[in-house]
């Protein structure tokens, strides 16, 4: 398996992958690369193309299924390798103490041009609704309601801030918490009967083929400017580059597309696509098998 994996990270050196020096340098605990993932549909899927290329160098991927606090907990301890889902601005409030004394490093961006806000489907945007000023105005029409995702995630932690700042007069709205299959089950519903929803919506997920959905304009001091534009990084325990520079030099080099994503999620879009086997499933799609050739070839 050695002398397999030596071959491989061989070939990827001299195609520029990775660096020809240091082979033997990776610390024996590099074997097995532990990632998190909180439980969305999209992480699901870079974790699986990622653990696809790990798996073809000899590598082992092992999968924590771990809220994002719990993931930045997990980095800081060693007990996490690598969190591929770090959506910034988003959470920028519960990063911030991991990053600011050194006990997690930000690799560097795995998707820049993603974004995650409020959305609305594309029929309640028609009747009125395109920005967080909106909302109050048709508070009877959503039931005083924002759908969110799992309790304690930092977008959560976001709009709990803005109802209990009483901005944009939401002081009386509820934020609904659920998990993402949980947050997408109950949109369906509403669009299955035309009723209306505000909910946490990004791109890229298999929800913008799904859906007609419109993002909202106007949570800029949430979520960013730009209808929440937003970039995912890739974070690493401490000393992950010192005791695997291979596999550091592999996930700094790790990036992906919108397009790729949403394309290799639509398949598996219903509730078997977070269980298992699910992102195996996932990676055979025609443009993730695209990806993974250009990778290994």
């Amino acid at each position: 398996m050695k002398m397999k994996r030596m071959t491989r990270l061989m070939l990827l050196a001299a195609a520029g992958w990775l660096p020809l020096s240091g082979f033997a340098a990776d610390d024996a605990r590099c074997a097995t690369v532990t990632q998190s993932d909180p439980g969305w549909t999209d992480i699901a899927a870079t974790n699986a193309l990622s653990g696809t290329i790990l798996n073809a160098l000899g590598y082992r991927q092992k999968v924590q299924n771990l809220s994002v606090a719990l993931a930045f907990q997990g980095l800081k301890t060693g007990q996490v390798d690598v969190f591929l889902g770090n959506w910034m601005p988003a959470q920028a409030p519960v990063i911030g103490k991991f990053t600011a004394d050194g006990a997690i490093k930000v690799l560097g961006s795995n998707l820049p041009a993603a974004r995650f806000t409020l959305a609305v489907p594309d029929y309640v945007a028609a009747a009125g609704v395109k920005d967080f000023s909106d909302l109050q105005k048709f508070a009877d029409k959503f039931g005083h309601k924002i759908y969110g995702i799992a309790p304690g995630a930092p977008a959560n932690l976001s709009l709990k801030k803005m109802i209990d700042a009483h901005d944009f007069a939401l002081q009386n709205w509820t934020l609904v918490e659920s998990s993402e299959s949980g947050m997408l089950a109950q949109v369906a519903r509403a669009v299955e009967r035309q009723q209306w929803i505000a909910f946490l919506g990004w791109e890229p997920h298999a929800m913008n083929t799904r859906f007609r959905l419109v993002y909202l304009s106007g949570g800029d001091k949430y979520f960013g400017a730009h209808y929440g534009s937003a970039t995912v990084n890739t974070v690493t325990r401490k000393n992950f580059a010192a005791e695997c520079p291979n596999l550091n030099r592999f996930y700094s080099q790790l990036t992906f597309d919108v397009g790729l994503e949403k394309r290799g999620d639509c398949p598996y879009a219903g509730p078997a696509a977070n269980g298992a086997g699910g992102g195996a499933r996932r990676v055979k799609t025609p443009s993730a098998a695209a990806w993974i050739a250009g990778w290994m070839g």
